[in-house]
């Protein structure tokens, strides 16, 4: 695969950043049989890295934008959700184009889908124990924000339930709520 690492927004990219960039990209090369170009943009905000990965090919294009505090992370994250992308839609994509020429030689034949699903959900990344604080609505809201994290888990003070709140992709906040 042939990588090309890009910085925007003021972040100069460093050889370690495009080494670990190129050596994650492996991961993803494994499921086709041509060699692709892959694009990453490293881009640098006040609070946040954001990760963005195209890989182009003849009749469709892979995407990925993952946000987060570290860069490496955000390679990481990004590349996790290409391959999730990859293997959640490479029979529906080989069925749908197969009427075009090619398509059916994009991917390889030779890699167990189902097998690198058990692995994956056998592994948990990461395992946390929380202790739930009595607040309401705008209290987790706070909390929240002030984590900066995309949700929280918190009991609410009025009906004594387990709730969630989050952030959603509009930038507004939802809660859901347990019975």
């Amino acid at each position: 695969m042939i990588v090309e690492v890009r910085g925007k927004n003021g972040f100069k990219v460093t050889e370690a950043i495009e080494n670990y960039a190129k050596d994650k990209l492996e991961k993803v090369e494994r499921y086709f049989k041509e060699e692709l170009d892959a694009f990453v943009v490293c881009k640098t905000y006040k609070d946040h890295h954001k990760v963005e990965v195209t890989i182009p090919t003849k009749y469709y294009t892979m995407r990925a934008e993952v946000g987060e505090e570290d860069m490496y992370a955000a390679i990481d994250l990004a590349i996790d959700k290409l391959e999730s992308q990859i293997r959640k839609n490479k029979t529906k994509i080989t069925r749908s184009l197969q009427k075009k020429d090619g398509v059916s030689e994009l991917f390889r034949d030779d890699i167990d889908l189902e097998a690198l699903e058990r692995e994956l959900v056998m592994k948990p990344v990461k395992k946390k124990s929380i202790q739930l604080e009595l607040m309401n609505t705008d209290e987790a809201i706070t909390a929240l924000e002030m984590l900066g994290h995309d949700f929280f888990i918190y009991q609410d003070s009025e009906t004594n339930q387990v709730n969630v709140v989050y952030l959603r992709n509009d930038g507004g906040y939802a809660v859901i709520e347990t019975e």
